[in-house]
């Protein structure tokens, strides 16, 4: 079935291609400058930090709603093993096997394509079985640290948890900066606080995963106008879960990452850094999230923090 002619149009009004350069591998990511950063910098005031992970253990977030997404499996490979001969110092080592998007995480550029393209209208076939991402893999980002932003629209609408049928719409962002008191601005990285991971620390990752609110698919056009960097939630699927229009799936995946070339991030703890925000009544802060540079890979695990 192919993407319906209201997609299209969206994708038009938001692409990015040739923006950075026949060449480029990262897109939005650009727009965080060394002048940005230095901005991030100075949003911190007391140097409180906030870690944003999920722990990795393999009781974790996938239930088997993504095939071949599992969680880790943690193997110890030696144990207190003196390594060079009796009496000497002895090291323990571990190995895990797990989906590199298991936990909290980094989409890649080249995790979603559609219409046989990915980023900057390459073709979607140099992904390879054998070598993964040919390009804008996510060892293509060198850094990612800049002004993080939390768009708390939970609280913004007066809940602790928005339903599960809630798709977040630009009205709803636009309140969240009202209830934020600032304006997202270029290269910052907006993270959407839904509070719907609240669903898996309570223990029903089931019900995490389905249903679930989520970004609609009017929201690209809103992080296009403002020059978003990069965009997080709290949600295993990101956008609404089911999709709020039948039979369209992913929409806003194929939005971000094929057309504008912005980075998405899932499954990210934004509890404890809601309740840090609404005490230091402040929503802007220092956001250090740089990934894993897994070479060939469309997404990786992170461990951001926000530092207030």
């Amino acid at each position: 079935m192919s993407l319906p002619a209201e997609f299209h149009e969206i994708a038009k009004r938001v692409n990015n291609w040739g923006r950075w350069g026949a060449d480029d591998e990262i897109g939005t990511l650009n727009l965080i400058t060394d002048a940005v950063v230095r901005e991030a910098a100075a949003t911190v005031r007391t140097g409180r930090r906030v870690p944003l992970a999920l722990p990795l253990q393999q009781d974790g977030v996938q239930s088997g709603l993504i095939p071949g997404r599992v969680n880790p499996l943690h193997t110890m490979v030696q144990i207190n093993q003196e390594l060079f001969g009796p009496g000497t110092v002895a090291t323990s080592d571990d190995a895990v096997t797990m989906g590199l998007q298991a936990a909290t995480h980094w989409d890649a550029l080249t995790h979603a394509s559609h219409s046989g393209k990915i980023y900057n209208g390459r073709p979607a076939a140099t992904v390879t079985a054998h070598g993964g991402a040919e390009f804008s893999s996510i060892a293509a980002v060198p850094h990612l640290v800049s002004r993080g932003v939390l768009l708390d629209v939970a609280r913004a609408r007066g809940v602790d948890r928005l339903p599960g049928d809630h798709a977040v719409t630009p009205e709803d962002l636009d309140a969240a900066e009202d209830f934020a008191g600032l304006r997202v601005r270029a290269g910052d990285i907006v993270l959407v606080r839904t509070g719907q991971v609240q669903v898996y620390l309570a223990g029903d990752k089931h019900g995490y995963g389905y249903p679930s609110p989520g970004l609609s698919v009017r929201t690209p056009e809103w992080f296009h106008a403002r020059d978003v960097a990069a965009v997080a939630n709290d949600t295993l699927t990101f956008e609404i879960f089911p999709p709020e229009t039948e039979d369209l799936w992913l929409p806003v995946h194929a939005l971000h990452l094929v057309e504008m070339g912005m980075l998405q991030g899932q499954n990210w703890n934004l509890e404890a850094l809601s309740t840090a925000c609404a005490e230091e009544r402040r929503h802007a802060f220092l956001l250090s999230a740089m990934p894993e540079p897994f070479v060939g890979a469309t997404g990786t695990p992170v461990a951001p923090v926000a530092i207030l």
